[in-house]
Protein backbone atom coordinates (compact mmCIF):
# COMPACT_ATOMS: atom_id res chain seq x y z
CA UNK A 1 0.00 0.00 0.00
CA UNK A 2 1.37 3.38 -0.96
CA UNK A 3 1.88 5.82 1.91
CA UNK A 4 1.02 9.48 1.83
CA UNK A 5 3.85 11.79 2.85
CA UNK A 6 3.75 14.96 4.87
CA UNK A 7 6.45 17.59 5.24
CA UNK A 8 9.96 16.08 5.16
CA UNK A 9 11.17 15.34 8.65
CA UNK A 10 7.80 15.82 10.32
CA UNK A 11 6.49 12.35 11.26
CA UNK A 12 8.26 9.08 12.04
CA UNK A 13 6.20 5.98 12.88
CA UNK A 14 8.26 3.25 14.52
CA UNK A 15 7.10 -0.30 15.16
CA UNK A 16 8.63 -2.16 18.08
CA UNK A 17 9.21 -5.76 17.03
CA UNK A 18 11.22 -8.93 17.47
CA UNK A 19 12.32 -11.64 15.07
CA UNK A 20 9.55 -14.25 14.74
CA UNK A 21 11.14 -17.21 16.49
CA UNK A 22 9.56 -19.84 18.72
CA UNK A 23 9.97 -19.00 22.39
CA UNK A 24 11.02 -15.44 21.51
CA UNK A 25 7.70 -13.74 20.73
CA UNK A 26 4.29 -13.68 22.48
CA UNK A 27 5.45 -16.28 25.00
CA UNK A 28 2.32 -15.96 27.15
CA UNK A 29 0.23 -17.22 24.25
CA UNK A 30 2.18 -20.49 24.31
CA UNK A 31 0.02 -21.68 27.21
CA UNK A 32 -2.86 -22.13 24.76
CA UNK A 33 -1.21 -22.45 21.34
CA UNK A 34 1.60 -24.52 19.84
CA UNK A 35 4.88 -22.63 19.60
CA UNK A 36 4.92 -22.55 15.79
CA UNK A 37 1.33 -21.32 15.72
CA UNK A 38 2.38 -18.41 17.93
CA UNK A 39 5.15 -17.57 15.45
CA UNK A 40 2.72 -17.68 12.51
CA UNK A 41 0.30 -15.44 14.39
CA UNK A 42 3.06 -12.98 15.24
CA UNK A 43 4.12 -12.80 11.61
CA UNK A 44 0.53 -12.09 10.57
CA UNK A 45 0.05 -9.38 13.19
CA UNK A 46 3.32 -7.65 12.38
CA UNK A 47 2.63 -7.68 8.63
CA UNK A 48 -0.85 -6.26 9.28
CA UNK A 49 0.68 -3.61 11.55
CA UNK A 50 3.03 -2.62 8.73
CA UNK A 51 0.04 -2.29 6.40
CA UNK A 52 -1.68 -0.15 9.02
CA UNK A 53 1.41 2.03 9.34
CA UNK A 54 1.59 2.36 5.58
CA UNK A 55 -1.92 3.81 5.48
CA UNK A 56 -1.03 6.73 7.76
CA UNK A 57 0.53 9.99 6.59
CA UNK A 58 4.17 9.78 7.69
CA UNK A 59 7.66 10.50 6.39
CA UNK A 60 9.11 7.16 7.47
CA UNK A 61 7.99 3.81 8.82
CA UNK A 62 10.73 1.76 10.44
CA UNK A 63 11.18 -1.11 12.88
CA UNK A 64 13.25 -0.93 16.07
CA UNK A 65 14.23 -4.28 17.53
CA UNK A 66 16.88 -5.98 19.69
CA UNK A 67 20.25 -5.95 17.90
CA UNK A 68 20.28 -9.76 17.80
CA UNK A 69 17.11 -9.68 15.68
CA UNK A 70 18.22 -7.20 13.02
CA UNK A 71 19.50 -9.76 10.50
CA UNK A 72 16.43 -12.01 10.72
CA UNK A 73 14.00 -9.12 10.37
CA UNK A 74 16.01 -7.57 7.53
CA UNK A 75 15.90 -10.85 5.61
CA UNK A 76 12.16 -11.20 6.15
CA UNK A 77 11.24 -7.54 5.55
CA UNK A 78 13.85 -6.12 3.14
CA UNK A 79 11.70 -3.13 2.15
CA UNK A 80 11.55 -1.76 5.72
CA UNK A 81 14.40 -0.06 7.58
CA UNK A 82 15.35 -2.21 10.58
CA UNK A 83 17.20 -0.46 13.39
CA UNK A 84 18.85 -2.19 16.31
CA UNK A 85 18.06 -0.67 19.67
CA UNK A 86 20.66 0.49 22.16
CA UNK A 87 20.38 -1.49 25.39
CA UNK A 88 18.25 -4.43 26.43
CA UNK A 89 14.51 -4.64 27.01
CA UNK A 90 11.45 -2.72 25.89
CA UNK A 91 12.24 0.41 27.91
CA UNK A 92 15.61 0.69 26.16
CA UNK A 93 13.93 -0.01 22.83
CA UNK A 94 11.39 2.77 23.25
CA UNK A 95 14.04 5.21 24.40
CA UNK A 96 16.13 4.23 21.36
CA UNK A 97 13.22 4.69 18.96
CA UNK A 98 12.62 8.25 20.16
CA UNK A 99 16.29 9.19 20.41
CA UNK A 100 17.40 7.79 17.05
CA UNK A 101 14.65 9.33 14.97
CA UNK A 102 14.41 12.64 16.81
CA UNK A 103 18.17 12.99 16.39
CA UNK A 104 17.68 12.43 12.66
CA UNK A 105 15.46 15.49 12.60
CA UNK A 106 11.94 14.08 12.79
CA UNK A 107 9.80 16.43 14.86
CA UNK A 108 7.23 13.90 16.04
CA UNK A 109 8.05 10.25 16.67
CA UNK A 110 5.41 7.67 17.56
CA UNK A 111 6.46 4.17 18.61
CA UNK A 112 3.79 1.48 18.17
CA UNK A 113 3.68 -2.11 19.36
CA UNK A 114 3.41 -4.84 16.75
CA UNK A 115 0.47 -6.68 18.28
CA UNK A 116 -2.43 -4.25 17.93
CA UNK A 117 -3.17 -4.72 14.21
CA UNK A 118 -6.86 -3.90 14.71
CA UNK A 119 -6.19 -0.21 15.35
CA UNK A 120 -7.67 2.30 12.94
CA UNK A 121 -5.42 4.61 10.90
CA UNK A 122 -7.27 7.54 12.45
CA UNK A 123 -6.00 6.51 15.88
CA UNK A 124 -2.37 6.77 14.77
CA UNK A 125 -2.99 10.00 12.91
CA UNK A 126 -4.57 11.47 16.03
CA UNK A 127 -1.48 10.51 18.05
CA UNK A 128 0.64 12.69 15.78
CA UNK A 129 -1.92 15.49 15.92
CA UNK A 130 -1.96 15.47 19.71
CA UNK A 131 1.76 16.19 19.68
CA UNK A 132 0.96 19.61 18.26
CA UNK A 133 0.12 20.70 21.81
CA UNK A 134 1.36 17.90 24.09
CA UNK A 135 4.93 16.79 24.79
CA UNK A 136 4.09 13.09 25.09
CA UNK A 137 1.21 11.05 23.71
CA UNK A 138 0.20 7.60 24.95
CA UNK A 139 -2.26 5.00 23.75
CA UNK A 140 -3.74 3.28 26.83
CA UNK A 141 -4.62 -0.41 26.87
CA UNK A 142 -7.47 -1.84 28.92
CA UNK A 143 -5.00 -3.80 31.10
CA UNK A 144 -3.14 -0.71 32.31
CA UNK A 145 -0.38 -0.68 29.71
CA UNK A 146 -0.04 1.23 26.46
CA UNK A 147 0.08 0.32 22.79
CA UNK A 148 1.91 3.43 21.62
CA UNK A 149 3.97 6.29 22.94
CA UNK A 150 5.07 9.36 21.05
CA UNK A 151 7.15 12.42 21.79
CA UNK A 152 8.80 15.50 20.33
CA UNK A 153 11.94 15.06 22.46
CA UNK A 154 14.22 12.19 23.45
CA UNK A 155 14.14 11.61 27.21
CA UNK A 156 15.57 8.23 28.21
CA UNK A 157 14.48 8.77 31.82
CA UNK A 158 10.87 8.74 30.63
CA UNK A 159 10.88 4.95 30.60
CA UNK A 160 11.11 2.83 33.75
CA UNK A 161 12.27 -0.70 32.96
CA UNK A 162 10.74 -1.96 36.23
CA UNK A 163 7.26 -0.84 35.21
CA UNK A 164 7.25 -2.27 31.69
CA UNK A 165 4.86 -5.10 31.01
CA UNK A 166 2.87 -4.57 34.21
CA UNK A 167 -0.67 -3.43 34.94
CA UNK A 168 0.72 -0.09 36.09
CA UNK A 169 2.88 0.62 33.03
CA UNK A 170 0.71 3.52 31.86
CA UNK A 171 0.60 5.07 35.33
CA UNK A 172 4.37 4.71 35.62
CA UNK A 173 4.96 6.37 32.26
CA UNK A 174 2.50 9.16 33.06
CA UNK A 175 4.19 9.81 36.41
CA UNK A 176 7.60 9.92 34.74
CA UNK A 177 6.35 12.40 32.15
CA UNK A 178 4.78 14.65 34.76
CA UNK A 179 7.92 14.43 36.87
CA UNK A 180 9.88 15.80 33.91
CA UNK A 181 7.39 18.62 33.49
CA UNK A 182 5.96 17.19 30.27
CA UNK A 183 2.38 17.63 29.12
CA UNK A 184 0.64 14.33 28.38
CA UNK A 185 -2.20 13.54 25.96
CA UNK A 186 -4.02 10.23 25.47
CA UNK A 187 -5.44 8.55 22.39
CA UNK A 188 -8.39 6.17 22.62
CA UNK A 189 -8.18 3.13 24.89
CA UNK A 190 -7.63 -0.16 23.05
CA UNK A 191 -5.86 -3.48 23.67
CA UNK A 192 -2.88 -5.48 22.52
CA UNK A 193 -2.52 -9.25 22.29
CA UNK A 194 -0.62 -10.70 25.24
CA UNK A 195 -2.95 -13.39 26.60
CA UNK A 196 -5.31 -15.92 25.03
CA UNK A 197 -8.23 -13.78 26.24
CA UNK A 198 -6.87 -10.88 24.18
CA UNK A 199 -6.66 -13.10 21.14
CA UNK A 200 -10.28 -14.21 21.59
CA UNK A 201 -11.29 -10.55 21.74
CA UNK A 202 -9.32 -9.82 18.58
CA UNK A 203 -10.98 -12.77 16.84
CA UNK A 204 -14.42 -11.40 17.68
CA UNK A 205 -13.51 -7.97 16.35
CA UNK A 206 -11.93 -9.23 13.14
CA UNK A 207 -14.86 -11.53 12.49
CA UNK A 208 -16.90 -8.33 12.11
CA UNK A 209 -14.18 -6.17 10.53
CA UNK A 210 -11.69 -8.51 8.81
CA UNK A 211 -10.27 -5.79 6.57
CA UNK A 212 -8.69 -4.11 9.57
CA UNK A 213 -6.09 -6.90 9.69
CA UNK A 214 -6.53 -9.26 6.76
CA UNK A 215 -3.68 -11.69 7.48
CA UNK A 216 -4.53 -12.00 11.16
CA UNK A 217 -8.20 -12.46 10.35
CA UNK A 218 -7.32 -15.25 7.90
CA UNK A 219 -5.10 -16.93 10.50
CA UNK A 220 -7.86 -16.75 13.10
CA UNK A 221 -10.41 -18.16 10.65
CA UNK A 222 -8.56 -21.47 10.91
CA UNK A 223 -8.80 -21.39 14.72
CA UNK A 224 -12.52 -21.82 15.48
CA UNK A 225 -11.72 -22.48 19.15
CA UNK A 226 -10.70 -18.81 19.34
CA UNK A 227 -13.93 -17.61 17.76
CA UNK A 228 -12.34 -16.74 14.45
CA UNK A 229 -15.08 -18.15 12.27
Amino acid sequence: MKRAHSEIGERALIIMAKAPRAGHVKTRLATGLPAEAVVDLYRSMLEDTLDLAGSVSTDIVAIVCPTSDVDDLSSWLPAIEIVGQQGEGLAAGLASALRIFINRGYRRVVALDGDSPQLLPETLDRAFQLLDAADVVMGPTIDGGYYLVGSKSARAELFDAQGMGTGSALDSLTASAHGLGLQVALTETSYDVDEIEDLVRLARELRLFPRRALRTAAWLAHRPELGGC
